[in-house]
């Protein structure tokens, strides 16, 4: 299949030479790096400053968006307007989320929905995909900087964990911030081409890709065979990194100095300046045995012998993860021919130790472990721009295939690029109670509304059983084969009825039709996503709003007249905005009537559930 390259600046189809970019878009820092005379290269800040962009975001008074070193020094004096992890939030919902709530210095938004999270900023809501795009934005940036010329298309870099959804985040956060994403590249693969393994003919190795960043841990085993990258495990701790071992050493100094932990977490910049210490302590180990500092008149000091011991216990729990990722690829560990470190935590002697011990191997841990999966996806996009030839690119699809659903939105099932053959399945359900029939309309392209795509066709899936809506669980498959033929199959899982469509035409588009609806998509990026934010602010809106019309006529008895009252009040100026165009205003009366039910819904629960259980002895 033909590539097709886009000067989206000019609007026209480029030249072979345009440049293809690599994106590590990490949870604590991120990068970009780019290919020069055959090496890849990690691009340094102003006046030659360090590769790594902090991936924190910060929202100024004046209405600045900062990102980078200027926005982390933030973090303690503005903490709700601070955003950071927001990797961390990619592609999930407040479900996914709500346990962790408490690593997070701002407001996420519990609207009790699958919907994607939403993070509160003053009085706008952001997704993770706009908060995403302002890091990539920063990259492009800086790479634009230093080339002294437009860049326009990338390949970025996830973990080999992250599902459908994630990904999809991923691309669209690209798509807001001007970027042609060509490829969605797993990172132990990006690191596995870093150190040059798959490039070669005829290698064919079984690798472990151990990494170990500041906030999240995880384990891959991987075999190259010709050219093809296949995952055959993953494990790890998303909660699990360098941070914890700076919490290590924080604990040990509040034990052996006497300090009131209450107090010193009560004091931002105090409990910051412990934070910072902690870190530089432990970074000096890899040159120094000892560590000592007077810090507000405690005398903070360490051995590399009593760090050692605070490590073990995160160091072995990242090995219990390397265990099951072994056993779940059903290899033996002499099966493993190469393993290699990624993530700065990786540093650390000790947990260099553990693992060349579990893995019988020395690790590869020649190049910068902060570096090595940026470097990685400049190399893939190296091989995109065809200046590899030894790496099998499996073919991939030209545009987004996808369905619409309520407000006219497109609902991207297989992203543009994925490889082929693929079968990819999702979940929906009904938006009215008693629903017999579902139209599903399949379209092509990569704008967010269908209106601005191209429709591939449609069919009725008839005979739904009567369910509330929201009940009935409608899976969708697309399954696209080697020849670019498409089937589109629904079911309702309940009652089994199910329907399909076979789209056999390839697609009918000529390379520049698909460029300019590329371009499109690209230079439309930010009105769309500010169209989709409405109108799935709106169809939230009038979701709630539904299930506070059922609530208070199913607890009538149970709420008070003030509790009713207020409640009406609430839902009516959320009915208000959901009439206007305002996205944040609809979310944050939204917020207001979620934030009131709550603790009532809770009280009702309780009640019904005693109701209930009224009369009955536990075991009946």
């Amino acid at each position: 299949m033909a590539k097709i390259s886009i000067d989206i600046k000019e609007g026209k189809i480029a030249d072979e030479k345009d440049l293809i970019i690599g994106i590590d878009l990490g949870t604590t820092n991120s990068l970009v790096a780019f290919m020069k005379d055959g090496e890849p290269i990690a691009v340094k800040g102003k006046n030659g400053k360090g590769t790594l962009v902090p991936s924190v975001i910060h929202f100024a008074k004046n209405g600045k968006v900062i990102v980078g070193d200027q926005a982390k020094e933030k973090l303690i004096s503005d903490p709700q307007n601070t955003i950071y992890s927001v990797k961390r939030l990619m592609g999930k919902s407040y479900n996914d989320v709500e346990n962790h709530q408490q690593y997070f210095g701002y407001k996420i938004i519990d609207e009790d929905t699958e919907s994607l999270v939403k993070i509160r900023v003053k009085d706008r809501f952001y997704t993770p995909i706009e908060l995403s795009s302002f890091i990539l934005k920063e990259l492009k940036q800086r790479i634009e900087n230093e080339l002294n010329r437009a860049i326009n298309k990338a390949v970025i870099t996830v973990p080999a964990y992250f599902n459908d959804a994630q990904r999809q985040a991923t691309r669209d956060a690209g798509k807001l911030a001007g970027l042609d994403v060509l490829r969605i590249v797993n990172e132990p693969t990006a690191a596995s081409l870093a150190y040059g393994l798959g490039l070669s003919k005829g290698d064919n190795q079984t690798i472990a890709v151990y990494d170990l960043g500041g906030g999240t841990f995880d384990i891959s085993i991987l075999r190259i065979q010709d050219g093809i990258f296949e995952v055959l495990s993953t494990n790890g701790d998303t909660f699990l990194g360098g941070d914890d071992i700076d919490r290590a050493i924080i604990d040990h100094w509040i034990g052996s100095c006497n300090i009131d932990r209450d107090s010193l977490h009560a004091n931002d910049n105090l409990n910051q300046e412990f934070r910072l210490t902690a870190e530089a302590a432990k970074k000096s180990f890899s040159k120094n045995d000892h560590f000592s500092k007077i810090l507000n008149g405690y005398h903070l000091e360490l051995s590399k012998s009593t760090f050692e011991k605070l490590v073990e216990p995160i160091a072995d729990k990242t090995i219990e993860c390397c265990r099951k990722a072994v056993k779940d690829a059903e290899l033996d560990i002499s099966e493993i021919d190469k393993v290699i470190m990624v993530g700065g935590s990786t540093r650390t002697g000790l947990i260099k130790e553990k693992v060349s011990q579990f893995f019988k191997l020395e690790v590869n841990d020649d190049l910068d472990p902060d570096e090595v999966v940026a470097l990685g996806a400049a190399i893939q996009a190296d091989v995109l721009a065809g200046n590899q030839k030894n790496v099998l690119l499996l073919d991939v699809t030209p545009l987004s295939l996808g369905i619409e659903t309520v407000g006219g939105l497109m609902d991207t099932i297989v992203p543009r690029n994925s490889k082929i053959p693929s079968k990819v399945g999702r979940q929906y359900t009904t938006s009215i109670d008693g629903q017999k029939n579902l139209r599903i309309s399949v379209f092509q392209g990569e704008r967010d509304l269908v209106e601005h795509n191209r429709k591939l066709g449609e069919f009725i899936l008839k005979g739904i059983p009567p369910m509330p809506a929201g009940l009935p669980k409608i899976e969708i498959h697309f399954i696209l084969n080697a020849d670019g033929i498409l089937k589109v199959k629904a079911q309702e899982l309940r009652s089994k009825v199910e329907q399909e469509i076979e789209i056999r035409s390839q697609y009918g588009l000529s390379e520049e039709e698909m460029a300019k609806m590329l371009i499109e998509s690209i230079q439309n990026a930010e009105e769309d996503m500010n169209i989709r934010g409405l109108l799935e602010a709106r169809n939230e809106a009038n979701n709630i709003l539904l299930s506070a019309e059922k609530f208070l006529k199913q607890n009538d008895k149970i709420l008070t007249l003030e509790e009713k009252n207020i409640t009406l009040s609430l839902a009516e100026k959320l009915k208000t905005a959901v009439a206007g165009d305002d996205k944040d205003l609809i979310n944050k009366t939204m917020d207001e009537l979620n934030e009131y039910t709550s603790p009532l819904a809770h009280r009702a629960m309780d009640v019904n559930i005693a109701k209930a259980m009224k009369g009955k002895k536990v075991g009946e």
